[in-house]
């Protein structure tokens, strides 16, 4: 087998280091590119943290991963304990959705209260379901978190209330909102609910709560065009934080604020908004390849088929500053020339490079896209035959 370098296209990318730099009052910030996963702001990124109740992004990770393994549906009632009741002191000053000892609550209300009320309550009926007590769901927290590469991140509680082993960084936060958006389509437009009002209350004072408590904390959602989620957060120790997304003209920038002393949430979604404008206006994405499309086709060595077609399973996409533009780099896929039969669809072939100046600025596993058996042993000894005494 031979190394084949291919080119496939002269493109270029020079490097999103030369976007105008972007000041905040804010102890950590981070932007990121949805489909390159290229960072375009990062301040203090991989700092640890208290996320407030931005941990509860985790606890609907969680909880999403039981409902697409089809363990729980969004109509399914959960009974709530004492320890989420609102007259159990720790819920006085916090946010909830206002429950009571021995009522039920649908999934997706669950959901909602979390996303939209930021309900402390419900996290502790989310975590005593799952995993029994809210300790022990903090376990369950932490493994998820290693699992999608969060190898920082830990977890005291479901809520974010204080708790000295809450805390996360920037960028792993950043990481965790990537995750939702790519991995529960169906479930991420929940992020965009501006105003839910929960319709079980138990209690006269709770209906009162409820009256009063139905807008989201995420003023984003109001004020920018594209927001579409996702938490915000907000304690004495931590400051003011948020994880937030938007599209703008296609392209989808995630961000996260956290150690923010503005004053309330009006002034860190302002905030919030300038960074992602930042992120817009300075910089562009191209993206080159998405899952499925046929990137170079790669021959085969006692296979079925001559060749097998390579693809990528993420989009493979560079991400740079406006003002230098595409110019100037190279494209190219890289692999062994033939590959040997069989090749189930899946497997990797090859890698996908972005180069400038001969630096690689992005890389990328090719993947099989189709299956190629290998011929049989007749068949094998006639292809022999042809190489030997035909050249082919």
């Amino acid at each position: 087998m031979k190394k084949k370098l291919f080119t496939i296209l002269l493109a270029c990318v020079c490097g999103v280091a030369n976007a105008a730099e972007f000041k905040t009052k804010a102890k950590s910030a981070f932007l990121v590119d949805y489909d390159s996963g290229t960072e375009i702001v990062a301040k203090n990124a991989d700092t640890l943290m208290p996320p407030s109740s931005m941990i509860k992004l985790m606890t609907l990770a969680v909880l999403f991963d039981e409902i697409k393994a089809g363990n729980l549906t969004l109509d399914d009632r959960i009974p709530v304990g004492p320890n989420a009741d609102y007259e159990n002191p720790e819920w006085y000053p916090a946010s909830k959705i206002c429950l009571r000892a021995g009522q039920t609550i649908t999934v997706r209300d669950l959901i909602l209260g979390l996303i939209v009320l930021s309900g402390g309550d419900a996290s502790v009926v989310v975590a005593e379901k799952l995993a029994g007590s809210e300790s022990a769901f903090t376990a369950m927290m932490e493994s998820k978190a290693r699992s999608i590469g969060m190898p920082l991140s830990t977890f005291g509680n479901a809520s974010g209330l204080p708790n000295p082993n809450n805390l996360m960084t920037s960028r792993e936060l950043a990481t965790l909102g990537l995750h939702l958006i790519a991995d529960y389509p169906d479930l991420y437009p929940l992020f965009a609910t501006k105003r839910f009002e929960f319709k079980e209350h138990q209690t006269d004072w709770c209906r009162e709560w409820g009256r009063t408590h139905t807008m989201n904390y995420n003023k984003l959602l109001f004020i920018m065009p594209g927001a579409d989620g996702m938490k915000t957060g907000h304690t004495n120790d931590g400051g003011y934080g948020m994880v937030a997304s938007a599209v703008v003209g296609g392209r989808r920038l995630v961000g996260v604020i956290n150690g923010f002393n503005g004053k309330g949430h009006d002034a860190l979604a302002a905030e919030m908004k300038k960074l992602l404008n930042h992120g817009f206006a300075t910089t562009m994405n191209k993206v080159f390849y998405r899952p499925g499309d046929v990137v170079t086709k790669i021959p085969v060595w006692y296979g079925r088929d001559d060749a097998v077609e390579a693809t990528v399973n993420e989009p493979f996409a560079i991400t740079v500053a406006k003002e230098t533009g595409l110019k100037d780099v190279r494209v190219l896929a890289r692999f062994n020339e033939p590959l040997a039969a069989p090749i189930r669809a899946g497997d990797e072939v090859g890698e996908i490079i972005a180069e400038q100046d001969g630096r690689v600025i992005k890389r990328a596993k090719l993947v099989a896209k189709n299956r190629v058996k290998k011929i049989q042993f007749i068949r094998r000894i006639i292809k022999n035959a042809q190489i030997i005494f035909l050249g082919r």
